[in-house]
């Protein structure tokens, strides 16, 4: 063999060795590392929220509230924060659920009660007073009304040339309760057919109330549609009432009739 070929094939046979070595290295070569983006956790605070979902009456307990991590820039005022009350769980046991609060809302301070066994006076917000007026089936919107439910109260009496007049006293009222029960049924479909609904009213909607009463042949609860809540609640016919609210009374004297109120009669006698 001439020297030139085997120099040529002695070239070739190293340029295949390093060929060789060379891919070996790069198989071997860890793939280049890509830097994972950092994603920063936004600061948390621990919410008091409802376990489970909560009707009006039901009483607060361990069983039903817990706390949980809630974004610390979404908290909104009025909601009971471990960092303001750690012992909050502990302190509201028995409290009153006043509005509904449902599974993972967080519980607020407006929609609970003090933990008095008086569950009535505890579902009746400051300056409401609590009245209780007849229904049957017939003047109780066929026994659909539920606690929570707005209505209007008419008044049906009889005038003086035997026609019959409807008056509203009240307009958009909140129902309390149902006989006794101050809480919707679970699946908030079935009526509550009962004989006395107690109404949430000012004080002179319970004076105008106790006077429709007295002088109403018959008084209907006409029920209001839920989109109408929002709508003014505390309008009541005051022309039934004499002014400061006192019924006007009559006191005959040496023949005439004299004008008065309840104080003017009190300083006759």
């Amino acid at each position: 063999m001439r020297p030139v070929r085997i120099i040529i094939l002695a070239v070739a046979i190293g340029s295949a060795a390093m060929a060789g070595l060379l891919a070996m290295k790069l198989t071997r070569a860890p793939a280049p590392q890509t830097a994972e983006p950092v994603i920063e956790q936004a600061p948390t605070i621990n919410v008091l929220v409802a376990g489970k979902s909560l009707p009006v009456g039901s009483r607060l307990g361990a069983d039903s509230i817990h706390w949980k991590a809630w974004p610390k820039d979404g908290v909104a005022e009025g909601m009971i924060t471990e960092e303001n009350r750690p012992a909050a769980v502990e302190d509201l046991a028995g409290a009153v659920v006043r509005l509904p609060i449902f599974t993972g809302e967080p519980v607020r301070q407006e929609k609970i009660a003090d933990a008095s066994n008086r569950i009535m006076s505890s579902l009746l917000p400051a300056g409401k007073r609590a009245v209780a007026t007849e229904i049957t089936v017939a003047t109780g919107a066929g026994g659909f009304i539920l606690p929570n439910d707005r209505v209007d109260v008419i008044m049906v009496r009889k005038s003086d040339g035997d026609l019959y007049l409807t008056e509203t006293v009240l307009s958009n009222v909140r129902v309390l309760a149902i006989d006794q029960q101050i809480e919707e049924k679970e699946d908030g479909s079935k009526a509550v057919v009962g004989t006395t609904a107690t109404l949430e009213l000012t004080p002179d909607q319970s004076k105008v109330m106790t006077v429709a009463q007295q002088m109403a042949d018959r008084i209907s609860l006409a029920l209001r549609s839920v989109a109408d809540a929002q709508e003014p609640d505390t309008t009541a016919a005051d022309y039934l009432l004499n002014g400061d609210g006192r019924p006007s009374i009559q006191v005959i004297k040496s023949g005439s009739i004299v004008k008065g109120d309840g104080v003017a009669l009190q300083n006759q006698k």
